[in-house]
């Protein structure tokens, strides 16, 4: 009995024997067969993550990013140690010491996956994953684990655990759109991954097992209970002290729910660049890390946004509530209706400040509103003042607010108050007029309604905005700043505006008689203006104002240009008044200061022309001296008065107002910086009787400008050679004006022929003027 109970045992054991003999043979052939067939490593060893673009400002603020993928490539001695550690600790403690597979990992497991109730585990190294997210798929199949495993050893051969912690470092999907651990810090928490502390980094940790599972912005609860299992590994493992684990635990965190929020509005520059980096690098742009410093200041930036939203804001509130957005069915606030209320609502987006808001109750005295998101709040007192008409029975039915209604509301110091978004639109550019230097540009009330850039792509009159420039030929002439011209009625001949006769008016439709060619700049008068540019001819002033970048396309040579009724940009109006600034030069705008590639060399640098540098001279100094002296006076006692509250006294401009308002504008500058505002409607209508330059655009320039010039001191206009001054007698008392000490035909510095400057003496045009 007890040899025939050997004889079986030995039987079993040589079968046994043989079948695992007979399983290693399979693997081992299965190696040999397979080994080959694994793919190049080259995807690792030359490892070229999609990195979106990303744009900022010159002092380093994120403004835009462009890309499939958020990520942030981080070598790996960049990386902080409790960033590795909570790593380790969640996915893989016995990273440095296994070769690519951990056996007492997956034995235990196995053992762990045997226990009822015990939480499964894969047993997957980093390793493993590394080899699964750059080749494999996620399919749990026995044949994807040993290609796995196989590729997890071919991995160790040929890099080292640095180099395979730094790819899994930067390659990982870690929800959000987030690439990589240093995009998810700034995505979560918005910190760069130096920042973080241990308990930050124990969230991070946590989400390579689930980031749509353990994600902090969907499921708080759920990845705070992923944090503490890290927290409590890191503490058996002594990566952390008892009152490290013991702070991390009760750390609060301040997770970011806004994906897209940038620190500062440059959304109408940020898409330039993309379209720019697009039309140079193609799809490319979009995955291999570029860097694009811009030429913005961020705090004039947003001085910039909060100027023109205020402006357009205000000039909102003076014409009057127009009604709500829109309505919605209001039973779609009973219970059950959840869905359906979201649905509806899907398309109604926030503008910054000014919420959207679906009225559930309304009266005379309190509004009950909706916020997205599931907030009820209630507006009362003078958060009903702007649209209380709205509330009564008196109001249209298309405009009275009631239940269903889609209503605007801000959030004030002293409660909710009802808003609405602006009909009208505007522009604000400002240059550094040394060397055209873009240092604020706001394209339009709110990028996301409307990303027309206004600043680069609208073509608009000028209006009076534009008469420096023809009183700067006039000077060329002959015409100085005391000249008295005739400031009376005029009919104009159909042949000399390329029309019907013309009878034009100043805008308040007085009249002055004689006056000095400084008083009827500084008060617009707009039959001066059209007397002197009948004088000098429209023909020489069209080749004239070439000098300060205008096209003599977009200019027609008729009497009308005089009042500004050719076509400019706002950026184009700003490199014009640059030439006064400036002292006389063409300097040209530019905003891209420097591009770098993901491993920060860099790949283009703008070379600016500077003016008193490589800039080439457009404009005699003493003219744009003479011309910066009356834009001035235009600021102290003219139309542009208003300005006088930033207390300064280098501050030069010019307002314009076209025929019927169609456009407001302010172009005002110092001796180095040069900004323009504009206010309009997209299909040119009124903008309103009482609403010139003055009155909606030079508000706009003075609160950006207040803050913008805030550390900057005055700097008074060198007096040029070829001027003097004298003293002379006006309608107000003696003054000091400025004159040209001589006058020259022909100036070759300008590149001007002879004779094509002053070909027409002053004593000859006398008649004209008048």
């Amino acid at each position: 009995m007890k040899k025939m109970t050997k004889r079986i045992l030995l039987i079993c054991l040589g079968i046994f024997s043989g079948l695992i003999l007979f399983a290693v043979g399979l693997v081992f052939f299965a190696v040999l067969l397979t080994y080959p067939r694994l793919p190049s490593l080259e995807a690792l060893t030359e490892y070229h993550p999609k990195i979106p673009l990303r744009v900022y400002t010159a002092d380093q603020v994120l403004i835009g990013e462009f890309g499939e993928e958020r990520r942030a490539f981080v070598p790996i001695d960049q990386v902080p140690l409790v960033m590795k550690q909570a790593l380790l600790a969640a996915e893989d403690e016995r990273f440095y010491q296994h070769g690519g597979v951990d056996y007492m990992g997956v034995a235990r497991a196995m053992i762990g996956n045997m226990i009822p109730g015990h939480v499964q585990s894969g047993a997957s190294t980093i390793t493993m994953q590394v080899a699964r997210n750059f080749y494999l798929s996620n399919e749990k199949t026995l044949t994807r684990k040993f290609n796995e495993a196989l590729l997890a050893f071919k991995i160790e051969h040929n890099l080292s655990k640095d180099q395979i912690l730094e790819l899994y470092l930067n390659q990982i999907y870690l929800g959000q759109r987030a690439y990589g651990f240093a995009s998810a810090a700034q995505t979560y928490f918005g910190k760069d991954l130096k920042q973080i502390n241990v308990a930050e980094a124990a969230m991070l940790a946590g989400l390579p097992k689930g980031p749509s599972v353990y994600n902090p912005v969907a499921n708080f609860k759920r990845a705070t209970l992923r944090q503490q299992y890290v927290l409590r590994r890191m503490h058996e493992l002594h990566f952390i002290t008892d009152e490290q684990y013991n702070t991390a635990l009760t750390t609060p965190l301040t997770i970011k729910r806004m994906i897209q929020d940038f620190p500062v509005h440059a959304d109408y520059v940020a898409e330039s660049v993309r379209q720019m980096m697009f039309d140079r690098y193609k799809d490319a742009a979009y995955t291999a890390g570029f860097k694009v410093y811009t030429t913005l200041d961020s705090k004039n930036q947003t001085a910039a946004y909060l100027a023109l939203r205020k402006g357009l804001i205000d000039y909102d509130i003076r014409h009057g509530y127009r009604g709500p957005e829109g309505f919605i069915d209001p039973e779609l606030f009973n219970a059950g209706n959840e869905e359906a209320l979201d649905d509806a609502t899907t398309d109604i987006k926030d503008s910054d400040e000014q919420l959207a808001a679906i009225v559930q109750n309304a009266s005379p005295k309190s509004v009950k509103a909706w916020l997205k998101g599931g907030e009820v709040i209630t507006i009362e007192g003078d958060g009903l003042k702007f649209a209380r008409f709205a509330l009564t029975d008196k109001a249209n039915p298309t405009a009275r607010i009631r239940p269903g209604a889609i209503i605007r509301v801000v959030k004030q110091d002293d409660g909710w108050a009802i808003s609405q978004l602006p009909q009208v639109e505007g522009a604000l550019v400002s240059l550094d007029s040394q060397n055209g230097a873009v240092k604020a540009l706001v394209g339009g009330y709110d990028f996301n309604r409307n990303n027309f850039n206004h600043v680069t792509q609208a073509w608009r009159q000028p209006g009076s905005s534009f008469k420096p420039f023809v009183y700067s030929a006039a000077l060329e002439k002959g015409v100085t700043p005391a000249t008295l011209i005739n400031d009376a009625p005029i009919v104009i001949n159909p042949d000399q505006v390329g029309g019907q006769k013309w009878e034009p008016k100043n805008y308040d439709g007085k009249y002055e008689g004689m006056m000095t060619v400084r008083n009827a700049l500084t008060h617009s008068k707009n039959l001066v203006s059209i007397r002197i540019l009948q004088s000098i001819t429209p023909q020489y002033a069209q080749q004239f104002d070439t000098r300060f970048g205008f096209t003599p396309q977009q200019n027609p040579a008729y009497l009308t240009m005089a009042l500004g009724a050719g076509s400019v940009t706002p950026l184009q109006l700003a490199e014009g008044y640059s030439v006064f600034s400036n002292t006389g030069y063409r300097v040209y705008s530019w905003y891209v200061d420097k591009i770098l590639d993901a491993r920060g060399n860099l790949v283009a640098q703008t070379a600016p022309q500077v003016a008193g540098q490589n800039a080439k001279r457009t404009l005699e100094a003493r003219n744009a001296f003479v011309m910066t002296s009356m834009m001035q006076d235009v600021v102290r006692y003219g139309t542009g008065s208003k300005a006088r509250v930033l207390g300064r006294m280098d501050l030069a401009g010019k307002t314009g107002t076209t025929n019927d308002t169609h456009d407001a504008w302010f172009a005002g500058f110092t001796p180095d910086v040069v900004t323009v505002a504009w206010v309009g409607f997209d299909q040119p209508r009124s903008l309103g009787g009482s609403e010139t330059g003055g009155a909606a655009a030079l508000p706009i320039w003075i609160n950006y400008m207040g803050k913008a010039l805030a550390d900057t001191p005055e700097r008074q206009y060198p007096v040029p050679d070829g001027v003097v001054a004298q003293t002379i007698q006006t309608e107000k008392g003696d003054r000091t004006e400025y004159f040209f000490a001589e006058y020259t035909q022909t100036n070759p510095e300008l590149g001007l022929g002879s004779g094509s400057v002053a070909s027409q003496p002053l004593d000859e045009i006398k008649d004209l003027l008048f």
